[in-house]
């Protein structure tokens, strides 16, 4: 009787049981549309809590084997919408039809200061780059922000392969203090200082410190631009945030993943110049107008071209040039690890001859859920860099030698000189024997573990390390120009950068009662970063065989060179959001800082901020607004600081010094600066009123934000007079001072629009952002209202005025006949250039008569539409800046008319006694450059910046050969360009060195267009 009713109960327990857990059979069929109705491709499907999953194809359908047994739940998600989970609790009697929502755009989380939030909880101005951005081929990452984030001036100051990108977020800050924001890769905050990848050998364009990073690793960029959002960094974020979160696996899931591209490029343009026969003339008539003859210099070995078209230069320099990049990656995960492997390889080759950018590159990241309570986080990165760079001074040559001269004597060697008044180099012999190369290994790491200590209290702790070290070689041959004199001239150097960080903190985030959150931060971080380098030089060389490999074979020894240095910094950080109901959003953030770079008594500094949102749309009284899908209200306020000067500022620093002792020299050391205890932090206070807005279901979102910043105590430098007996030994300079004084403000208004116009099987995405920043120098300091750092150069520094602004002489014409000869220039006559007399004293002067003019964009900004139907996608951006001004100095050197030098084509309508209605002087031998209004051209552009056409292989035809996703695509960078600007670029031609410095166009390597075809493959 016992052993039924067991056999009874048994049968019983298994037919319940197997009511709830029956076992699946077939694979789930299902499709997955937008509310529209239409398919989604694409889309991830992920049976939770297994390795199983599919992607839908073209149509959005998808077939997945199912669990072993029911019920499962099946987790679905794709870019722009929200994700679902619906669980299968029997098999399907028919396709599943599964609708995903629009993602909307408050719901979408987004990287902050040491944690993350809801961007409706946030109440910072916080923009993000685009996936359509994000998916340009660029070398380094700071041009993704370009024409993407509202408020970002991001330029390319050289053309260089890696070379230099300069970013201003929200304007420029400091004058000769860092102005670049700072980097927080994985966590782990860097400042893009080209110090590190600097040992100060080569000559030429600096090389990119971020160019390093590869980034087809980048899975999200989020910018911190007002004070709530970036307080948090304290002293290093007065100039925004850059957060840049790197690929990391997903759970359950596996894929390989190959993307690349192949391209060329070539120079956006080339400057019109004379041929030899009209340079001749211009030599000719320069002469005659100087009462003298123009005569054939004597030379031998090779002839002159003085009837024909000579040598194009830039024909000769610029070529087409290749650019590649190869990626691979594999993504992996379980339920409680994640992880993530790629490796990538770039390759550039520059538009000038001789000139490249190469980069390998590995990355690990690794998530790993240890029990219930610990959770291991660890990202590495690994790369080697290595350039041939551009010597400084080879664009200048390239426009400046006479087309004449050949490249090559009659016997094949190079022509090493020219043999006319201006002796230049010959530049495609300098391009092809100068070597001049930098070579780069960076480790940038941290390893983090995260403990739950009880529900919803989190503690952190992170250890990292950014381990840089350069090596340089230069090479100068005795068959170029620049080592004949020295019989070759050899220099090596190497700077090695060591970066600690370690970063404690405690995080608190829970919700009360349904409607009180509070998400809070605290902790203590620490940071030592230490800098160590070395230069070794020789000349005299026997043979060029051994260039920079052989030092000591050089017969002129150079005394060494040696640096080191040290600074640190120790940071108490705190943050606290409070959300009521949705609805109101309360910020208080606070950091002390404590730097070793400033005086005993001011290395701490601190750095606190405010802000409140409302989120108008949770508001019953605003449900009749049924178009308005979310209106939210922002208002931050607080101080932000700057400390990027070099270390040791506040400090009386040793120099080396020779001196003689009854005819013998010996070694000495005196002091060389003068010590400034009292420097101290150089603060930024910023205010920000924000409003995001979306309608119609969020289809358009709007965000909308007018900022004013205030940047006090200013780390400017000082130059010590001479009297004081200090001087820079080494650098023949005149010794500096950093102190605290003078003042900068920046106001301005941002716009963001995001537009989904159509969707369905067509979809319609536009992009548009535009920006205006106003800056102005407010103060430079008791009894100074102006800074003019090189009396040659046309930049000024000036109370009042936007830094980048010029002061220079305005030009009235051409000298006529019976004309007052109003020039400071040699040639009075008729055919001179004349001026203003702006003080009225009847002569031209330095003191009285030039004028400062202002010089700063007025809008900037890009607009980006992205469509796709059927697989089919084309994405085009353009980008603009306008407003701009540039002072061409160039234009300065190619129409100074002497015949020393060539010379531009605008040279052809120069003044003459039969033509004297032109604007442009009569030929005259006088060398000097007058810097005047005439160079000064308005650098407003349009750019189409990318265009892209790809196409994406429809799932069922993929499936047969084992692959998850094809895309294969044509796109091209910077194919198109709208400008007045006279120069090769009026992007690339900025000068990113120094602030003041801005906006002037000298002999910088220029920007190119390139074309690619690429794919991107998964399995």
């Amino acid at each position: 009787m016992i052993k039924h009713l067991f056999r009874l109960f048994l049968l019983t327990g298994l037919v319940f049981t197997g009511f709830y857990r029956a076992a699946a059979q077939d694979a789930i069929t299902g499709v997955v549309k937008d509310e529209s109705g239409q398919g989604l491709p694409g889309a991830t499907v992920v049976e939770k809590g297994s390795a199983k999953y599919a992607l839908t194809d073209i149509d959005g359908k998808f077939s997945i084997p199912p669990a072993k047994e029911f019920p499962f739940t099946l987790q679905i998600s794709i870019t722009g919408f929200q994700q679902q989970e619906i669980e299968i609790y029997e098999q399907p009697s028919e396709a599943v039809e599964i609708v995903l929502k629009t993602a909307n755009l408050l719901d979408e989380v987004v990287v902050v200061g040491y944690g993350e939030q809801k961007r409706k909880d946030i109440t910072g101005s916080v923009a993000s780059v685009p996936i359509e951005i994000k998916s340009q081929p660029v070398a380094s990452v700071e041009r993704l922000l370009q024409g993407s984030v509202a408020g970002a001036v991001v330029t390319q100051t050289s053309g260089q392969p890696g070379g230099g990108v300069s970013v201003q977020i929200r304007g420029n800050n400091s004058i000769t203090a860092g102005s670049d924001p700072l980097y927080v890769i994985d966590g782990f905050p860097i400042n893009n200082d080209y110090g590190l990848t600097d040992a100060g050998v080569t000559d030429g364009s600096k090389i990119n410190p971020l160019s390093s990073i590869n980034t087809a690793d980048i899975e999200n960029i989020d910018v911190l631009k007002d004070a709530s959002a970036t307080a948090i960094y304290g002293s290093r974020g007065a100039n925004g945030v850059v957060i840049i979160t790197t690929k990391s696996g997903a759970k359950n899931k596996s894929s390989v993943n190959y993307d690349a591209y192949y391209g060329s490029q070539k120079v956006l343009r080339t400057i019109p110049l004379l041929n030899a026969a009209q340079w001749w003339q211009l030599r000719k008539d320069a002469a005659a107008n100087s009462g003298k003859t123009a005569s054939i210099p004597t030379i031998s070995g090779y002839s002159l071209d003085t009837t024909g078209a000579g040598t194009d230069w830039q024909d000769a320099a610029f070529r087409s040039a290749s650019i590649q990049s190869h990626n691979l990656s594999i993504l992996s995960g379980s339920d409680k690890t994640k992880l993530a492997i790629s490796g990538n390889y770039f390759k550039q080759n520059g538009i000038l001859q001789n000139t490249d950018f190469r980069r390998f590159s590995a990355r690990i990241n690794l998530d790993h859920q240890y029990s219930d309570r610990l959770r291991i986080f660890t990202s590495l990165n690994a790369s080697n860099t290595k350039a041939n760079v551009a010597p400084t001074a080879i664009v200048g040559n390239l426009l400046q030698t006479p087309p004449s001269l050949p490249i090559y004597q009659d016997n094949g060697t190079f022509v090493v000189n020219s043999p006319f008044e201006s002796a230049l180099q010959n530049p495609i012999n300098s391009l092809y024997n100068q070597l001049n190369e930098t070579i780069t290994n960076r480790f940038l790491g941290n390893v983090s573990a995260e403990y739950t200590i009880a529900d919803g209290l989190k503690a952190k702790v992170l250890v990292g390390a950014d381990i840089v070290g350069n090596k340089q070689n230069r090479y100068l041959p005795s068959t170029t120009a620049e080592g004949q004199a020295l019989s070759g001239d050899a220099i090596v150097g190497s700077i090695f950068t060591s970066n600690w960080l370690n970063e404690n903190t405690i995080s608190y985030d829970k919700e009360f009662n349904e409607k009180n959150k509070i998400n809070a931060v605290a902790g203590f971080t620490a940071q030592v970063s230490e800098s160590k380098g070395a230069i070794a030089e020789a000349a005299g060389f026997a043979t060029d065989a051994f260039e920079y490999n052989n030092l000591a074979t050089g017969i002129t020894s150079v005394a060494p060179r040696s640096l080191a240095n040290k600074w640190s910094l120790a940071s108490y950080l705190g943050r606290v959001n409070y959300i009521f109901d949705e609805r109101y959003l309360f910020t208080v953030t606070f950091r002390a800082d404590g730097s070793s770079k400033f005086g005993s008594g001011n290395k701490w500094g601190y750095f606190p901020s405010a802000a409140i949102g409302w989120n108008v749309n949770e508001e019953k009284f605003f449900q009749r607004f049924k178009k308005i899908s979310l209106l939210k209200l922002r208002l931050s306020a607080g101080q932000t600081g700057n400390q990027n000067i070099p270390a040791y500022q506040s400090l009386s620093q040793l120099a080396y010094f020779r001196y003689n002792f009854s005819n013998t020299t010996v070694s000495g050391f005196a002091p060389n600066t003068v010590p400034n205890p009292n420097l101290g932090w150089e603060k930024t206070f910023q205010t920000d009123f924000g409003i995001d807005l979306g309608l119609f279901k969020n289809r358009i979102n709007i965000i909308a934000d007018y900022y004013y910043k205030k940047t006090t105590d200013l780390l400017l430098t000082r130059t010590v007079p001479g009297t004081s007996g200090l001087s820079d030994f080494y650098n023949g300079q005149a010794s500096v001072v950093y102190q605290n004084i003078g003042a900068v403000s920046n106001q301005g208004v941002e716009l963001y629009i995001n537009s989904r116009n159509t969707e369905g099987a067509f979809k319609w995405n536009t992009i548009f952002i535009v920006s205006k920043n106003t800056n102005k120098i407010l103060g430079l300091g008791d009894g100074v209202d102006q800074i003019i750092p090189v009396i040659s150069n046309p930049s000024i520094a000036k109370v009042g005025y936007p830094l980048g602004s010029f002061i220079v002489y305005k030009t009235d014409g051409i000298i006529q006949e019976g004309d007052a000869p109003l020039t400071p220039q040699q040639n009075k006559n008729p055919g001179g250039q004349k001026y203003k007399d702006i003080n009225g004293d009847g002569v031209i002067t330095q003191a009285g008569d030039r004028v400062v003019i202002k010089n700063q964009p007025a809008l900037t900004g890009g607009i980006t539409n992205t469509f796709n139907y059927k697989g089919f996608d084309l994405t085009i951006f353009f980008q603009a800046s306008l407003g701009g001004k540039l002072y061409n100095a160039n234009r300065a050197n190619l129409e100074l008319g002497t015949g020393y030098v060539n010379g531009s084509t605008v040279l052809l309508d120069r003044w003459t006694p039969t033509n004297t209605n032109t604007d442009v002087k009569a030929a005259y031998q006088d060398p000097a450059i007058t810097i005047s209004d005439r160079f000064i051209e308005d650098a407003t552009y349009y750019r189409l910046k990318n265009l892209s056409f790809g196409y994406t292989f429809p799932k069922e035809l993929l499936s047969k050969l084992r692959i998850e996703n094809l895309r294969v695509y044509v796109s091209a960078q910077n194919p198109k360009t709208w400008t007045k600007y006279t120069g090769f670029d009026p992007e690339v031609s900025l000068n990113g060195q120094s602030l003041i410095n801005k906006g002037v166009d000298q002999g910088v390597y220029p920007n190119n267009k390139s074309y690619q075809v690429g794919l991107s493959l998964t399995f």
